[in-house]
């Protein structure tokens, strides 16, 4: 196993700055996560941590040595692309071992790893087939399992699961969740997709416009976002913002809500927006506030309520399946205060 320290890196193309002095510690064994939106500099920065690109300026640890400019076949990494990146004409034992022939290694050990990778991976079967002989998560195996024979001390995933469909996304979120507890590796990851952050993360890095916005355990992202964007991010039904004022102590805007349990130290009169999750927010015919229910939508194992306010404002709560849900109109809706946040409304920080 090895860890990552990246110190002041920067990185620009063709004059325009990707990264600038960023900072970033991956400890060893640990699963990372890097989330963001397309063109957020994960991939890129990624790409500099396996040499694939030559950067501006900072410096790359591996392992305790100073790997900045060493080439990628030196700094003892694995790495799994978005495409498959499989020879169409080996088979999948080929593949696997092609990288090991290259570098010289003995044809025992060789059949050795290969077997011990396709063991974890299931690819036992398919060892003599070729690439169109398989569906798209046996091929993401196959890349993974050539990544795995390397015995790298870390491996780099960049976005390995987009290409498949929901259900195998979900199949092979669980097998890389298995293999990283398994092989106890240090593990890189790329994606924009929050489920698999948080599904697979030991710690989960947010990033918007080459800066890291926030770090930290996928629990603690979530219910406690550094600024406005993580919380936005975050959430398969985005968290509900509402624009307001901290006056006497309580929150008001198109809500009145008591402050008085929040973590923070919100300011008299400081312009703030409340955050609430979907899931904090519930339909109750003792609820404080009303709104008008405008549509509901059912997901399975819960429903989505679409509710209005009087100023306009729009919220959704997540409903349980087979709550007793009012017909369109009038409601009154409550919230858990535990779970709100406050973002000041010109920093966009947590407050």
């Amino acid at each position: 196993m090895s860890g990552v320290k990246i110190s002041d890196l920067a990185i620009s193309f063709a004059g325009n700055t990707v990264i600038a002095g960023l900072n970033l510690e991956v400890h060893e064994g640990e699963f990372l996560v890097l989330l963001g939106p397309s063109g957020c500099g994960k991939s890129t920065l990624l790409h500099s941590i396996a040499g694939l690109i030559d950067v501006s300026g900072g410096r790359i640890d591996i392992g305790g040595e100073d790997m900045t400019w060493a080439e990628p076949s030196e700094r003892g990494i694995g790495m799994v692309f978005q495409s498959y990146a499989l020879y169409p004409n080996m088979s999948v034992e080929g593949n696997m071992s092609f990288g090991l022939k290259v570098a010289g290694v003995k044809k025992d050990e060789i059949r050795r790893r290969v077997a011990e990778a396709a063991a974890l991976l299931q690819l036992q079967p398919l060892l003599s087939r070729k690439p169109s002989q398989l569906s798209g998560g046996q091929r993401q195996r196959v890349a993974i399992g050539r990544a795995l024979v390397r015995q790298a001390g870390i491996f780099l995933f960049d976005e390995p699961l987009s290409n498949l469909d929901a259900k195998l996304r979900a199949e092979l979120r669980h097998e890389l969740k298995l293999l990283h507890r398994k092989l106890g590796a240090t593990m890189i990851y790329v994606t924009h997709d929050q489920t698999e952050a948080m599904t697979l993360a030991s710690r989960i890095v947010v990033m918007k416009s080459g800066v890291i916005q926030q770090i930290g355990a996928p629990t603690e992202v979530y219910e406690k976002p550094a600024n406005r964007f993580v919380a936005g991010f975050l959430g398969a039904t985005a968290m509900n913002f509402v624009s307001g004022q901290v006056r006497g102590g309580r929150f008001e805007g198109a809500l009145s809500v008591d402050l008085s349990s929040y973590a923070g130290k919100p300011q008299e009169g400081q312009q703030v927006v409340l955050g609430l999750r979907p899931e904090n927010l519930s339909l109750d015919p003792h609820g404080p506030w009303e709104a008008q229910l405008q549509l509901l939508e059912p997901m399975g194992s819960h429903h989505v309520a679409w509710l209005r306010l009087a100023d306009g404002s729009e919220l959704s709560a997540i409903l349980p399946a087979g709550s007793a849900v009012p017909p369109e109109g009038p409601v009154r809706i409550a919230a858990d205060l535990n779970a709100l946040s406050l973002f000041d409304a010109t920093s966009e920080h947590r407050v």
